[in-house]
């Protein structure tokens, strides 16, 4: 192994940056930057706007919002199991793909409540009560359901179909530029006019592969273990052995196997960073199992409790957030001169974005 075929912190965070589209701004249509980014995570409902006005020049969130209300996006329970804005193409070509994951995380939590229910049966019997297409809230579904399954509770039910079960998304006004609207499910088939793409026939996985492809172009370089991180899926080193001849391989400086697509940006790890503000959950750091290449390991927590991050020399360096028209920025180190006047900048235009040119102002605290 030469050097040349290590990649140390500071190339990964690069190369990160530029599948990210947080290196440059990109000139792109917004579905599509959805669909480069394979979804953006997305259960606080305004988050996904910040992150695409980061990664997108001229970034308009009325066009998401008509994204939204025009069926090409949709929201709902994907990697993780958690709220994603994913393509409607995206949507019916992955869900197939999550089921069992999606069960599992499920009864993780509440398999005690759950224990001894058939699951294909409590599926029938949801699917029956959605089949009017009328928007349900979790509860609502769950609570429907109680008196025939009561030792469950509706809370676990409507979990259980909700997240799992029965293939549905959070519709508008959910999701819209600044508007509060509470979770109200229908069917995805409904909302999208066709069912979901089936699961593929026994031995075969061509959306394992297909994901593997994808989070590569999105994420990569990324050892296979970032990638089981990303979707929680199950059965991905399959897909990987798979295409593992279109691939090209690296070790990281802890001699970790990194995988990547050839011809996927690997940028000199010298370029230039611009400071940039994350929504919170944003893909660029809970991508990985390995987040050391964008967060340092004393503030990996801030990953995971929503707290929105600034990146500066394209590392986490400060938490902002908005208070009373006003950008706020906590550093987590000290900022050079340049530094702040960076951060500073980055921020009027945020605070200008997030009001409608009604405030610039920015406070670094």
């Amino acid at each position: 192994m030469t050097s040349r075929n290590v990649l140390d912190t500071r190339a990964l965070n690069r190369a990160t940056l530029a599948r990210q589209l947080l290196l440059d701004r990109a000139d792109m249509p917004v579905v599509d930057a959805v669909a480069h980014l394979c979804g953006l995570q997305a259960q606080e409902p305004q988050e996904p706007f910040v992150g695409l006005w980061s990664r997108l020049r001229a970034f308009d969130p009325a066009v998401l919002s008509d994204l939204l209300n025009g069926r090409s996006v949709v929201r709902m329970h994907l990697m993780r199991r958690t709220v994603h804005l994913v393509t409607a193409k995206d949507a019916l070509a992955w869900r197939a793909r999550h089921d069992a994951m999606l069960r599992q995380r499920v009864l993780g939590v509440y398999r005690r409540e759950l224990d001894g229910l058939d699951l294909d049966e409590l599926a029938a019997a949801g699917r029956a009560i959605m089949a009017d297409d009328e928007p349900r809230s979790m509860g609502e579904l769950g609570r429907a359901l109680a008196e025939r399954w009561p030792a469950a509770g509706p809370r676990a039910l409507g979990e259980m179909l909700f997240g799992a079960l029965i293939p549905v998304v959070q519709m508008p006004p959910r999701g819209l530029w600044r508007t509060k609207g509470g979770v109200r499910n229908v069917l995805l088939s409904s909302w999208l006019g066709r069912e979901i793409d089936p699961p593929a026939p026994q031995g075969s996985d061509p959306v394992g592969e297909a994901l593997v492809r994808r989070y590569l172009a999105a994420f990569g370089p990324a050892a296979s273990a970032d990638l089981r991180a990303w979707c929680g899926l199950a059965g991905l080193p399959n897909a990987v052995a798979a295409v593992r001849e279109e691939l090209i391989t690296f070790r990281d400086e802890r001699g970790r196997e990194l995988l990547d697509l050839p011809d996927a940006p690997r940028p000199d790890p010298d370029t230039p960073a611009p400071v940039r503000f994350l929504p919170a959950f944003d893909n660029a750091i809970l991508g990985y199992h390995d987040r050391s290449r964008i967060i340092d390991d004393a503030h990996r927590g801030l990953s995971v409790t929503g707290a929105r991050v600034v990146l500066v020399d394209g590392r986490v360096a400060a938490t902002w957030d908005v208070k009373e028209g006003t950008v706020v920025v906590t550093p987590l180190r000290g900022f050079s001169r340049a530094e702040r006047t960076a951060v500073a900048d980055q921020g009027q235009a945020l605070a200008s974005f997030l009001s409608d040119n009604d405030s610039h102002d920015v406070q670094i605290a």
